[in-house]
Order: structure tokens, then sequence, then C-alpha cells
């Protein structure tokens, strides 16, 4: 979808009426370890890189409800169709080109989701565009709780990614999986992880590398399920990272983490429950939001993350 312009060098991307820049940056700010951005007086700055170039802007959402982007240090691409892939990474990472009405209708009627659609009606699934990314986080972020998952990431990333300095900060680009599948375990020793886990980095890495794994070949299959079955044939991802990884790279609205304890815990915490919700209770869950269980999910979070 085409919805940007450029005025003075910068992009401007037309946002839908049901966006709200305060409940998506509640999300982002989360967490004061996240590396891949920062988050100051409801302005973004971070690094998109697009194929070999590298851009840092700073994004922010004006008045008439549209995202600036603004390019820094003279970062801004010379080529029209990269800058296009820049308002696209943006589109993607806001999930922007989603229709969320029949969410809302669905959402607004089930007495789970009530409260937190209204609490934070404006919010859209955000993304992890890069499959690298995401993969990773999804294998950093297995059982352990979110802020030593961030530690971890935070380690990763400025021991093995690159930055842009600007005005005396560092602004990260996640490692590359040609760069990591590189290594050994032992070059991610002094990162705090199981060595079980460096394993699967650089196993997946691997994959990415000889072609095995891409984003496209996820996105060519013909159905949720069969995405799933050949990202859980990976060693170290099972049907949490799976589905994580589904949900906030791939984009299927009907992903389900249905293992993961976020999602329990925001239940028991809305039922007033004593116990977590049994399989069968979430299984249920997942045929009333039909379609809808990535976004149920990630508004069930946000009532306690």
């Amino acid at each position: 979808m085409d919805c940007w312009q450029e005025i003075n060098g910068n992009i401007i991307i037309e946002l839908p009426v049901d966006f709200n820049i305060k409940a998506n940056l509640g999300y982002l700010e989360r967490n004061k370890n996240e590396c891949m951005f920062e988050v100051e007086n409801e302005i973004i700055t971070r690094v998109i890189v697009i194929g070999e170039t590298r851009t840092l802007v700073k994004i922010h959402v004006n008045k008439f409800n549209q995202i600036i982007v603004q390019f820094l240090k003279d970062s801004r691409p010379n080529n029209q169709s990269e800058r296009a892939e820049v308002a696209q990474y943006i589109r993607e990472w806001f999930d922007l080109d989603r229709d969320l009405t029949p969410f809302y209708k669905m959402a607004k009627a089930d007495p789970l989701l009530k409260g937190p659609v209204e609490e934070f009606f404006g919010l859209r699934v955000i993304g992890v565009p890069d499959l690298f990314e995401a993969l990773c986080w999804g294998v950093l972020g297995q059982q352990i709780n979110l802020a030593f998952a961030y530690r971890l990431k935070r380690q990763f990333v400025e021991k093995f990614g690159d930055s842009i300095n600007w005005n005396g900060r560092n602004y990260w680009v996640f490692p590359t999986y040609e760069q990591i599948a590189q290594l050994t375990p032992a070059d991610l020793a002094d990162i705090k992880m199981t060595l079980k886990k460096s394993e699967y980095i650089i196993g997946i890495a691997q994959l990415m590398a000889s072609g095995e794994l891409s984003k496209e070949k996820l996105l060519r299959m013909d159905s949720l399920k069969e995405a799933e079955k050949s990202l859980i044939k990976i060693r170290g991802i099972g049907p949490w990272t799976a589905n994580y990884v589904l949900m906030r790279c791939l984009r299927f609205t009907s992903a389900y983490p249905i293992d993961d304890v976020g999602l329990h815990n925001a239940i028991k915490h809305i039922t007033g429950s004593a116990k977590k919700p049994a399989k069968e209770e979430l299984l249920k869950l997942s045929v009333r939001w039909e379609g809808w269980q990535a976004y149920a999910t990630f508004y069930l979070w946000r009532v306690l993350y």
C-alpha cells in the first residue's frame, strides 16, 4: 500500500484512524534495556537497514495523525526505492496495513479482552520485521523472565552488532546471520546465556546463511500450520518460539503462543483465578478469538507488561 509521501526530505506516512501512538509507545518503552531503538519525548530514534544501506531516523506522530520520518546524519538514501523500503519497514513494524475493525468488534464483546482493548485502544502488534532478529529474540527469551531476556539481547547486540554514533550515542544494528554463522559457542561464552542457546542461535544463523531458511520461504507456505511445522523442525525452536515468530515477524494474526507464561498470568489476573488456565480453556479461547489470536495475546500481554 503506497500511503506515504515526501515533504522537505522527510517521509510522511498516513496512519489509520484507530492508531494511537501513545498506546504503541507504552509498549516500546516497557524496558529500559531495549537496545534496538530509543524513545524520548514521544520521538523514536533507530537505525533501519535496507540491504546494504543503513539509515538513522527519528520517528514521531504529528497532530494530523501522520508519522514523520526524519533522516539523521546524512543517512537519507539517494535512491527513491530505498526510501520507499524505509516507509514500508515502518508500516510493517507497526502493522499499519491491517484493518483492525473485525478484531475490535470481536474484542469489545469478549469478557477477557473488553478491558484491555479499552485501555490500550490503538495498539498494534509491534513487529520484528527481520527474521533472524525475531528468531534470536524468541530463543533468548525461552524460560527466563523478560528483564533478563532484554539484558541478554543487549549483551549480544553490543558484542556482535554494529552501530551508528550520533550526538554521543550509539544506535545499534542487529548482528547479521552471515556474521553469527561463522562463530562457535565459545565466541558467545561471555554472554550470560546457556550453551544450548548459543548453539541454537548459531545453528539458525547457519540455516539462514545456507538459504535453507528465509522469511520469503516461510511466507510462501500455504498455511500457518505448515510454517509452524517448518520452524519446529529447527533445533531450539519449539511451539512457543515458532508462534512468537509467526506472530511478530511473519504476521499471522492467528498465531497463538498457547504455552506463554505472560498470557497465562494475564488471564489469571483478569479472571482473579488462583491458578493458571488449563489447556482446554486456552483452546476454547482460541476458538472464540478465531483469526485474531495474535492480537488477543498481544493485548493481554499489555495488562501485565
